[in-house]
């Protein structure tokens, strides 16, 4: 049995979970966010938890139990407090802002990197080399924190370019050079 699947989800006050066969809606104090599940999984909600169950004991639903629970879980998580990814730019001139509902990159290319952001996401930049990406669906957060990331990833001999904040990036030795 799946040791992630079988723990149930905790419910906070502030949530209301709404179950419609292999639909499942969350509200919260965030927003709302839903998820349709496979046909193997179903969820039971019991007083203040969820519990996530098989259908059968077949190899998809065993991949699928597991699976299920932590999204849901993530859903509840995202309604009530949200997420948020939090990336350092290094290297000289490289800077960060905002305008409106886009993020525009100084990073070392010709021109600046113009990213627009997904309906959401919320995109803050803190004294132009912290970039903070939140929402409720950490999926969607993690995926376009990565997308900026990738723009200039960190550089193994002078550690520049965007990284997530507490990242450690392996730095390497130059040459030596001939003597």
């Amino acid at each position: 049995m799946s040791r992630i699947g079988k723990r149930p989800i905790l419910i906070p006050n502030k949530v209301t979970i709404e179950i419609n066969g292999q639909y499942v809606a969350a509200k919260g104090p965030k927003g709302s966010l839903d998820l349709t599940l496979s046909e193997k999984v179903k969820v039971v909600q019991e007083s203040d938890t969820l519990v996530i169950e098989r259908a059968d004991n077949s190899r998809t639903a065993k991949e699928r139990h597991g699976l299920s629970r932590t999204l849901i879980a993530n859903m509840v998580e995202g309604v009530s407090k949200g997420f948020e990814k939090r990336l350092s730019i290094q290297g000289v001139g490289y800077r960060a802002q905002t305008q409106g509902s886009k993020l525009i990159l100084n990073v070392g290319y010709s021109k600046p990197v113009e990213m627009i952001m997904p309906q959401g996401i919320q995109v803050v930049v803190e004294n132009n080399t912290q970039v903070v990406v939140s929402g409720i669906n950490k999926e969607i957060v993690g995926n376009v924190a990565a997308q900026i990331r990738a723009v200039r990833p960190p550089e193994v001999y002078k550690g520049k370019g965007i990284r997530y904040l507490g990242e450690f990036v392996r730095r390497k030795a130059g040459k030596t050079g001939k003597k």
